[in-house]
C-alpha cells in the first residue's frame, strides 16, 4: 500500500469520522420535521479544529490593552477574577522592550557586600522558589477628564499576577550582604538604564528576583528572564530586566527619584512615597454599559499596597449612604482583591461608587480630601480618589470626571 497517497488514519479519527456520518442524516431528517431547530451553524454537524501547539481564545472573545508610545492598559471591565492574562498585563517602559537571551543573562551584585559575585539566570533558579500573588501598579495610575471612560482608561495601569522566584533576602544572604547598609541600586537593561534607590529593609522582608510569571516564563514586557518585585510598592521601582544591584548607605538620588516620581505636597516635593495607596473602582456597571431596572451586580476591584483589604463599601445614592460590598476570598495581602454587591436600581438618576479601606484604617480619600492635604488639584502622582459613576434614567452609565 502506498503510504503517502493513503495517509495513517487513527482509531478516534476513524471513529470520529463514522459517527460524524452517521449523524448528518439524522441532523437533515430532523431539520426537516423540525424546521428551526437545528441551527444551519450547528456544531455537532462536523467535528471541530482538533489540537494545537498554544491555546487560543475564543474568536469571540477580544480583550485588548489600550496603547502608547511608552504604555498599554489592563481592560480592567473585561476581567472575570483578581489575576490578569500575562497578555494582557499593564505596560509601562521607558526606552522599549530589551531582547536579552537568557543563556547570556547575568545579575552583578556588590557594594556593602561580602562576596560580590554574578548570578546567571541558572544560578537564580537553583536556589529555593518562592511563589506570590501580588499586584504591580503605575505611580501616574489615574486618568480623569470626560465622561466617556471605562476603568481601563482611568485606572487601566494595574494588573496582577502569581509571580515565581527566589527572594532577594535569600541573594543578600548569599553575597554577605552588610547589616549596616541602608539602601541598595537596582538597575535595569532597557536603554534608559533605569535606576531606583530602594530601602534595605524591603530587601529583608518581601522583595524577590522573579522569572516566572502565572506559571509561565515572565513576559518581555515585564522584564524577562529576571525582574526585581517589590510587593505593593510602586511600579517603577519594580526594576525590569534587572542587571545590576548596588548595596551602600544611601540613596543614589537617580533621575527617576528626583526629576520624575515626586510630587508637591504643599510647600515641599515628597521624593520618596514608595507603598501605593489603598484604592478601589467599580468595574460594572461601567461606561458604556446600558443597564435596566431591577436588581443588578455591582462589581469591582479594591487593593492597597500597605496590606489587606478589610472593608470595600459602595455608594448607589451619590453618597448619602454607603453599604458594605461582599469581598470574594482570597484576601490576599497586597493584592487586588474582587467586591460585589447587589443592587436594586429603580430607574431613577443617581450616581454610585465604591472606596475600600485596608488593614491599617486609611479610607480611600475623595479627590477634595486629596487637594486639600497636598495643596494642589488632583493631578500627577499617587493619585487614588474615589471614582464616581452616572446611571442616566435611560441606563446609560458615564464617568463623572473629576
Amino acid at each position: 500500500m502506498d503510504k503517502k497517497k493513503y495517509p495513517k488514519i487513527s482509531r478516534r479519527g476513524l471513529l470520529g469520522g463514522v459517527l460524524g456520518a452517521a449523524l448528518l442524516p439524522v441532523n437533515k431528517v430532523l431539520a426537516k420535521r423540525l424546521p428551526g431547530l437545528i441551527p444551519p451553524d450547528d456544531p455537532t454537524k462536523s467535528p471541530g479544529r482538533g489540537t494545537s501547539k498554544l491555546g487560543q481564545r475564543s474568536k469571540y472573545e477580544n480583550p485588548v490593552k489600550t496603547t502608547s508610545d511608552i504604555s498599554s492598559r489592563t481592560p480592567l471591565q473585561d476581567m472575570y477574577s483578581t489575576i490578569t492574562p500575562s497578555d494582557l498585563h499593564y505596560e509601562r517602559h521607558h526606552a522599549g522592550i530589551p531582547d536579552i537571551d537568557p543563556a547570556k543573562y547575568e545579575l552583578m551584585i556588590h557594594g556593602m557586600v561580602d562576596r560580590p559575585m554574578k548570578f546567571t539566570l541558572a544560578d537564580l533558579k537553583s536556589f529555593p522558589a518562592v511563589a506570590r500573588t501580588c499586584f504591580l501598579e503605575c505611580a501616574g495610575n489615574f486618568r480623569t477628564g470626560k465622561e466617556e471612560m471605562t476603568p481601563q482608561d482611568i485606572l487601566g495601569l494595574t494588573s496582577q499576577s502569581e509571580w515565581t522566584g527566589v527572594m532577594l533576602s535569600t541573594i543578600f544572604r548569599e553575597v554577605g550582604a552588610s547589616h549596616a547598609a541602608k539602601w541598595f541600586l537596582a538597575e535595569g537593561s532597557d536603554a534608559a538604564v533605569l535606576t531606583r534607590s530602594v530601602p534595605m529593609y524591603k530587601a529583608w522582608d518581601d522583595a524577590m528576583i522573579v522569572y516566572a510569571q502565572n506559571g509561565e516564563a515572565m513576559r518581555p514586557e515585564q522584564g524577562y528572564p529576571a525582574r526585581l518585585l517589590l510587593p505593593g510598592w510602586e511600579g517603577n521601582m519594580n526594576v525590569k530586566w534587572l542587571r545590576r544591584i548596588e548595596i551602600g548607605d544611601e540613596p543614589w538620588m537617580t533621575r527617576e527619584e528626583t526629576s520624575k516620581y515626586t510630587y508637591p505636597v504643599k510647600d515641599k516635593i515628597r521624593m520618596f512615597s514608595f507603598e501605593m495607596d489603598a484604592r478601589s473602582i467599580i468595574t460594572y456597571p461601567v461606561y458604556p454599559n446600558k443597564i435596566k431596572s431591577g436588581y443588578l451586580e455591582i462589581r469591582g476591584l479594591a487593593w492597597s499596597g500597605r496590606g489587606k483589604v478589610t472593608k470595600v463599601e459602595v455608594s448607589t445614592d451619590g453618597g448619602k449612604t454607603w453599604l458594605d460590598a461582599n469581598l470574594q476570598g482570597p484576601v490576599l495581602s497586597k493584592a487586588h482583591t474582587y467586591f460585589r454587591h447587589l443592587w436594586e436600581w429603580d430607574g431613577t438618576a443617581t450616581e454610585i461608587a465604591s472606596r475600600v479601606t485596608d488593614e491599617t484604617g486609611y479610607v480611600q480619600p475623595s479627590v477634595q480630601q486629596l487637594a486639600d492635604a497636598r495643596g494642589t488639584k488632583a493631578g500627577g502622582y499617587h493619585m487614588n480618589p474615589i471614582n464616581w459613576w452616572q446611571i442616566k434614567a435611560d441606563g446609560s452609565v458615564l464617568f463623572k470626571p473629576e
